[in-house]
């Protein structure tokens, strides 16, 4: 896990955006930010790039490509899998079976998104610190 890596959003309602963004500015964090608005750009990226993300924060109902199908789609992938970068759903709402489905694909957490800004800062600041405290074993010194 590069922990100094963009962290990636798949996130397609752009005020859930403007929101995670302004978030991120106030608790500073260096990380690049990077947002796709479907899955299918978001695989390609994941793909394609020679950096290594710090961590996915996915949506479940995306446009092209869901949430579930992504992080199949990324598990299933040897390359992808060996970075080690933690796959977090971050949705609006969640049903039992969502979640289920979720960590038997081996997500690392599901989160709903809290509609209070103050709640939504908190969660980020805990998730967001939680990795970073976190080791992976690419990256063991």
């Amino acid at each position: 896990m590069n922990k100094s890596g963009p962290i990636v959003f798949i996130e397609d309602d752009l005020d859930d955006q403007e929101l995670i963004t302004s978030v991120f500015k106030e608790n500073d964090y260096k990380n690049e930010l990077l947002f796709f608005n479907d899955g299918e750009a978001a695989l390609h990226y994941l793909t394609e790039t020679e950096v290594e993300p710090f961590i996915i924060f996915s949506d479940i109902n995306m446009p092209k490509l869901s949430g579930m199908e992504l992080r199949e789609k990324v598990h299933n992938n040897e390359a992808l899998r060996l970075k080690s970068i933690p796959y977090l759903f971050f949705t609006t709402s969640a049903e039992q079976q969502h979640v289920i489905d979720a960590y038997s694909k081996s997500v690392q957490g599901f989160f709903i998104k809290p509609t209070n800004y103050d709640k939504l800062k908190r969660l980020i600041r805990i998730t967001v610190e939680y990795w970073q405290e976190c080791e992976s074993p690419n990256y063991i010194k």
